[in-house]
């Protein structure tokens, strides 16, 4: 990661008291929470299917696949509707989060990665920088890393609860 990156314009989304943002560009859809249909032997974070307008798309609970406890749906959940990888436009996954703020530029329109990462043994491929919103922390994810090797080989990350 760069010493300080440009984010540009976020998506920015809570989940249990933690403050995240992603680039706005791979968004395609917000959707209210709705039925999903599981898959059988799938890991814990893959929720299973939903239906948008005759596509079926994979559904990721992010509490799950970043290592926090499950929460039950409430009016504030969302499906947040992605293409995480503008080679395969035709690759469209769904993020459950527990609420959505805005979308909006962070403060200075910048993130940093954080220095002491690597003294505090934290992996950080989820992370592209942390930055502020009035004050607040906000950690921006790259969003390719939730889904990279050690997701891939049934592995996930442990975050503390707050």
């Amino acid at each position: 990661m760069a010493a300080s990156e440009r984010t540009g314009v976020v998506l920015t989304f809570g989940l249990a008291n933690a403050l995240f943002a992603l680039p706005v560009a791979p968004v395609v859809e917000i959707l209210d929470a709705q039925p999903v249909a599981p898959l059988p032997n799938a890991p814990a974070h893959l929720l299973g299917l939903i239906d948008r307008r005759g596509v079926s798309v994979p559904v990721v609970d992010l509490r799950l696949l970043m290592g926090m406890p499950p929460r039950a749906d409430d009016p504030d959940t969302r499906i947040v509707v992605l293409r995480p990888d503008a080679e395969e436009a035709s690759h469209i996954v769904g993020l459950r989060l527990d609420r959505v703020f805005e979308v909006t530029e962070l403060d200075h329109a910048e993130s940093a990665p954080l220095p002491e990462a690597g003294l505090l043994g934290w992996d950080e491929a989820m992370v592209s920088g942390i930055g502020r919103r009035n004050g607040a922390f906000i950690s921006v994810l790259r969003l390719m890393g939730l889904f990279e090797s050690r997701l891939k080989q049934g592995e996930t990350p442990v975050m503390s609860a707050t």
